[in-house]
């Protein structure tokens, strides 16, 4: 089993043993929402699963509300979280991997082409579901296409349905009110995953608020990222992690960036490093800055 990353090596291996398997492409622009299906329809690895951000990894969302709150749609259930891109209820998200035909006793391995910005949504997702067999392919698919691995171009046919059950969550999700309960007390390190610019308050291309939650740590996700493409090594991982929170607890590390995205691969790179599992504020900065009455700072890092 596999529950961190996978090598392409790896997976090529793990596709000759006959191991249920399923493989997903999250590949997505924030920027151009059409643009990740386009990509997958372009290339992909032979016999991935498109999943998208917008439409299967998240509830219907985006619609603005009474005083600046982003407004989320309850016809599937009550979304787990607010935000540009709320995660939908779990029994929802069950309903969507049992319609591509996953199922409990498979391994699931996720990738992107957009340095694992978006797929490790999907990896925190299934472990949010209670299902521990999920890796993050590493290197993406550039790695897996220098691997020699098989791609293939257009849609793929469609599986059976299956019945996915969902069972104790085995990653921890922390909401806006828990953020705010424990706001600077030693119990809670907010780590900021978004670029520092956006963290600082300097731009904001996203958001109606710039700035970020007072207290939080910056980690830019793409320092995971080694020049390869690839995750860093552990040990250097650790390295890094243990400088940023110079002395704090890593048990109370809470992971966010704009909308509980980009915050995962901070968290996966934590769990690498051997810190074991942290926290995921899913509604990060878009929903804390349009939340009324709660604090928001500009600036360098405390």
């Amino acid at each position: 089993m596999y529950s961190t990353l996978i090598s392409s090596e790896q997976l090529q291996a793990l596709r000759t043993t006959g191991t249920p398997l399923m493989v997903f492409d999250c590949s997505f622009d924030l920027m151009q929402p059409e643009a990740g299906a386009a990509q997958y329809r372009d290339l992909h690895i032979a016999g991935a699963v498109y999943a998208n951000l917008d439409t299967d990894l998240s509830a219907a969302h985006g619609r603005p509300g009474k005083d600046g709150t982003v407004v989320v749609a309850h016809e599937d259930g009550e979304p787990a979280s607010g935000g540009r891109h709320p995660l939908p209820s779990r029994e929802k998200f069950a309903a969507w991997l049992s319609g591509v035909g996953f199922r409990n006793d498979m391994q699931a391995v996720v990738y992107d082409r957009n340095g694992a910005n978006y797929c490790g949504r999907l990896w925190w997702m299934l472990k949010w579901m209670g299902h521990e067999a999920v890796a993050v392919l590493d290197g993406g698919l550039q790695a897996w296409q220098a691997a020699g691995g098989a791609v293939a171009h257009g849609d793929e046919p469609a599986h059976f349905q299956s019945n996915f059950v969902p069972s104790a969550p085995r990653a921890a999700l922390r909401v806006t009110r828990e953020v705010a309960a424990h706001l600077g007390q030693a119990d809670q390190t907010l780590i900021d995953a978004r670029a520092g610019a956006r963290y600082r308050g300097e731009v904001e291309p996203l958001d109606p608020i710039a700035g970020h939650i007072p207290g939080a740590l910056n980690r830019p996700f793409a320092e995971n990222i080694g020049p390869d493409g690839r995750f860093k090594p552990a040990a250097q991982l650790r390295a890094e992690f243990d400088t940023l929170l110079a002395g704090r607890d890593p048990s109370t590390v809470v992971h966010q960036c704009g909308s509980g995205v980009s915050a995962v691969p901070n968290l996966l790179a934590m769990e690498i490093a051997g810190f074991g599992p942290t926290a995921l504020y899913a509604g990060s900065w878009s929903e804390w800055s349009n939340t009324p009455g709660l604090p928001t700072r500009q600036g360098a890092q405390p």
